[in-house]
């Protein structure tokens, strides 16, 4: 690695196979961008005007400080994990969710497997009665933070809250880059009957990733989040506006490209629910980052983090993500989603 890049020189063979370079190896920039739910990641303090009963020390979950400590260990071990076979660094930029406040955050990037990235914190409180946000972790080795916003999404309906749209710019390995941190409405009463809440929130994305590329048109948008929506939902594919085939021609301008679409239709999922597996977490962009020119940083592939130590091994939920509490029952796990990311390249110049 050399300063303020993520350096890797691909061997003649490797680039063969999945470059299709000519006859002489040429030396590539690769970073990764991640998304990861973080499933509950609470402190044990009871915080004012927040529904966090359950995660408290006489809660329900029975929240004590070691049981937070184990959680906050493990969720380090899966960051740690995240891309590392290809870039020991790991994520450059890490988008998460369900997280309580900031401190919890400082918690988890002091974690001694991951410290030494000495990755920064975004981070807003918004309006989840929970108290649950977004929030961006970014390494400043890579990326530069220029400015960021909580966006709130305001609806006729005064008592419905959800979580903030977190609004990062600034510039990744010298470009401009903005990532959009969501966390949409759950489908809690049945998804027929929660889906305007989601439509809703996807034409606020819409709406701030329009008003992103009128500032800059050059600039690059990054949305990413659990979206509780598969990539062929309507809110995704209507709302959003998004197309997976990177071979289709005359594709609309105002098109962003999902490749979780094409591995959600290979039955890919990142959670499961009543033996039936979602894509819903996912990472979006703009066509600028599928275009394949290598000259800039480019998107070059979508993986569901779903390795053997982040599934639950036996028991009803079998092959299900290995979350922390199953049906009350500590079981010391990680989350009830698999974590997402996206390797983008560029040519070394």
């Amino acid at each position: 690695m050399k300063s303020h890049r993520i350096l890797l020189l691909f061997s003649f063979l490797f680039i063969i196979s999945f470059f299709n370079a000519s006859a002489q190896s040429k030396q590539y920039e690769i970073t990764c961008v991640s998304f990861y739910n973080l499933e509950n990641l609470f402190d044990t303090i009871d915080q004012v005007n927040v529904n966090d009963a359950e995660f408290l020390p006489n809660g329900a979950n029975r929240w004590t400080g070691t049981r937070f400590w184990e959680k906050i260990h493990n969720m380090a071990h899966a960051i740690s994990q995240i891309a590392t076979k290809t870039i020991p660094a790991g994520p450059a930029i890490l988008g998460v969710s369900e997280i309580e406040n900031r401190s919890v955050l400082e918690d988890l990037v002091r974690d001694p497997q991951i410290k030494d990235r000495n990755y920064q914190i975004v981070h807003q409180d918004g309006p989840d009665r929970r108290g649950v946000d977004c929030a961006l972790l970014y390494n400043p080795k890579y990326f530069k933070l220029d400015n960021y916003a909580s966006v709130r999404l305001y609806t006729d309906d005064t008592a419905f809250r959800t979580r903030d749209q977190l609004v990062v710019c600034g510039k990744l390995l010298d470009e401009d880059f903005a990532f959009i941190v969501m966390h949409w409405p759950s489908r809690s009463g049945g998804e027929a009957r929660s889906r305007p809440k989601r439509i809703a929130t996807a034409n606020l994305a819409r709406r701030i990733t329009d008003s992103l590329l009128a500032e800059n048109p050059n600039r690059k948008v990054v949305l990413m989040g659990d979206l509780n929506d598969n990539p062929t939902d309507i809110s995704i594919k209507k709302t959003l506006r998004t197309f997976a085939d990177l071979k289709m021609d005359n594709v609309e301008k105002s098109l962003l490209f999902n490749p979780a679409e094409n591995y959600y239709k290979q039955g890919i999922g990142s959670n499961a629910y009543r033996d039936t597996w979602s894509l819903f977490d996912q990472i979006i962009m703009t066509q600028n980052l599928s275009n394949g020119d290598r000259s800039s940083l480019t998107f070059h592939k979508f993986h569901v983090m779903n390795e053997k130590f982040l599934i639950q091994t036996d028991g009803t939920y079998k092959d299900y993500p290995l979350r922390s509490f199953s049906s009350g029952v500590w079981l010391n796990g990680y989350s009830d989603h698999f974590p997402v990311y996206i390797y983008l390249i560029r040519e070394k110049k």
